[in-house]
């Protein structure tokens, strides 16, 4: 009973932290402040945050760390602008096809076995992607679209480095990460006019959307299995729009829906194959 009382609790965490991270789209669009200007402030406090938290976990580098740590920063500042200049549903659904480029990329250089399966996931997820392409599209959508893209690139090479990377320098990066953040967009903070909400908005999305929600989803992912983190983990790009419609008016439209939907089914269907495969060599080993 203990067990199963910890593997709800684990369950929970990872549900607390992809609603956490849900929130960034409506915020962002709420903000006053510029892309750059939201970055510093948000990773400011989102380094404070982890420092609070992880303390001297915080502090051991390698090479790697700080390669991770770019990749890292290129995730939130180019999000950010994409959510500022694209629809919040094509920021985070373009963001979150970095699936596609890990499972192209992880076996030319990792090494790893290519399974025939991903090309059906690789296949699936790029009808998707073109479907945010389909329609009428001003030129700061389709910016804003290419730039969410990148984001996703950045998403996939921070995984790849992530995996490459020992666990103990996991914390590292993402502290190191946020401080470049800080010092890279930090210069577009002397032209900032700060008003209150923004800054109580903008201090929700680092010590809440970043911070607090990365260490409570870390204390979950060890309490469950990776196939439940994986599918829980997106109801953020589910509820993202979601939120942003509710709050900010901002309806997607009906190719962006289907796009989606599109994606997250080739990447729910992928992990849950793959979860199976591996079951089964397990299985096989034993046996």
């Amino acid at each position: 009973m203990n067990n199963l009382t910890e593997h709800q609790k684990g369950l929970a965490a990872i549900f607390i932290a992809a609603l956490l991270w849900s929130t960034g789209g409506i915020f962002i669009k709420l903000i006053s402040l510029n892309s750059l200007q939201l970055s510093a402030l948000r990773s400011l406090f989102a380094a404070i945050t982890f420092f609070v938290i992880f303390k001297s976990k915080l502090f051991k580098f390698n090479i790697a760390t700080v390669v991770n740590a770019l990749f890292y920063a290129g995730i939130l500042i180019l999000f950010v602008i994409a959510t500022k200049t694209t629809t919040a549903a094509n920021a985070i659904f373009l963001q979150y096809t970095a699936p596609i480029y890990v499972l192209i990329l992880e076996p030319l250089l990792l090494k790893t076995y290519f399974e025939r399966y991903n090309i059906l996931t690789i296949v699936i997820c790029f009808v998707g992607m073109l479907l945010f392409f389909m329609g009428e599209l001003t030129p700061g959508h389709m910016n804003g679209n290419i730039i969410a893209l990148l984001s996703g690139v950045s998403f996939a090479a921070f995984l790849i480095g992530m995996r490459k990377n020992k666990p103990e320098y996991q914390y590292p990066t993402i502290f190191l990460g946020n401080i470049f953040i800080t010092f890279i967009s930090g210069f577009a903070l002397f032209d900032a006019v700060f008003i209150l909400n923004d800054l109580l908005m903008v201090s929700f999305l680092g010590i809440f959307q970043i911070g607090i929600a990365y260490a409570i989803f870390s204390w979950g992912l060890k309490k469950v299995y990776a196939i439940e983190a994986s599918l829980i983990s997106m109801i953020e790009p589910v509820l993202n729009p979601v939120w942003v419609f509710i709050g900010y008016g901002e309806q997607p439209s009906n190719w962006a829906i289907l796009g989606g939907v599109i994606i997250l089914f080739g990447i729910g269907l992928r992990t849950f194959i793959l979860d199976k495969y591996s079951q089964r060599r397990i299985k096989d080993r034993v046996v």
